[in-house]
């Protein structure tokens, strides 16, 4: 099933992902489409990708046509990765968020890319380790992604030893994570923290409105220029005046959403909506 894929197919799938998921896979990554749809027709039993792209033009089944796009759907990510903004929110950006909701005692998050969990998972740790304030409050933690079977995972918290190495402190591992056979599962009580569920960034999601830190990190460098602009707007219209957003290191509101402006801190910056 090693056979080049065919610049059609290659083609079609192209199209498919970006109708679907608006994701852009550009000429040059037949490799990575190969790659990464090879397993999912050997699984359904398919001789190769071409067999895989006549099922979806003949049957146009919406469960084949998910699986394909969680298939390219990149899933990279680690505990605390990039360490900077978790210490920025933790010195900066959650005490002044804190004292700006002391009244109503309430604190909304949006993780909008929740990938296999480690970093709505890392927040969680973060808040439970330095702002003990708020067990009192109300805490609403939401985490999405586009993939279901990538949502499972992040409810089961079940991690491998390699997964639980990169980047996540020994001693958090010894405090709120338990052995299950040769992995690790995060305890219950983080778990129950967050609340997971599906979502398509290019569908409305107004169930968020109100949030005080959104976390989009190293999504939009996968879509084009006009999806980016959408999905920023839309996050704009579900963050509070005070609230803030953060993008990965490669990513920025400049020149794709001038309603943002930029705040820098010592090795990394976030985004909040600028006062009319």
């Amino acid at each position: 099933m090693s056979d080049t894929i065919l610049a059609t197919d290659f083609e079609y799938i192209a199209n498919l992902v970006r109708v679907e998921a608006a994701i852009s896979i550009d000429k040059g990554k037949e490799y990575l489409v190969q790659t990464r749809l090879e397993p999912l027709a050997k699984s359904l039993d398919l001789e190769n990708i071409s067999a895989l792209v006549c099922k979806l033009k003949v049957g146009a089944i919406g469960d084949l046509k998910r699986k394909v796009v969680e298939s390219l759907t990149t899933h990279e990510t680690s505990f605390f990765r990039d360490i900077e903004p978790f210490e920025v929110m933790r010195k900066h950006i959650l005490p002044d968020l804190i004292k700006a909701q002391q009244s109503q005692r309430q604190l909304s998050i949006w993780c909008g890319a929740a990938s296999s969990g480690q970093e709505p998972y890392s927040l969680c740790m973060l808040l439970r380790e330095n702002f003990p304030e708020l067990a009192g409050w109300q805490l609403r933690f939401y985490a999405t992604d586009i993939s279901q079977p990538i949502l499972e995972r992040c409810r089961r918290g079940v991690y491998s030893q390699l997964e639980v190495n990169r980047g996540l402190p020994v001693r958090f591992l010894a405090k709120y994570f338990e052995k299950a056979g040769q992995d690790w599962q995060i305890k219950p009580e983080i778990r129950s923290m967050v609340e997971f569920s599906e979502l398509n960034l290019l569908q409305p999601f107004n169930r968020f409105s109100g949030v005080d830190l959104v976390l989009l990190r190293n999504v939009l460098i996968y879509f084009d220029l006009e999806t980016k602009r959408q999905i920023l707007g839309r996050i704009r219209g579900v963050m509070k005046p005070t609230a803030c957003l953060f993008l990965g290191t490669a990513e920025t509101t400049m020149n794709v959403d001038e309603a943002f402006e930029r705040v820098a801190y010592e090795k990394t910056s976030c985004y909040r909506r600028k006062l009319q």
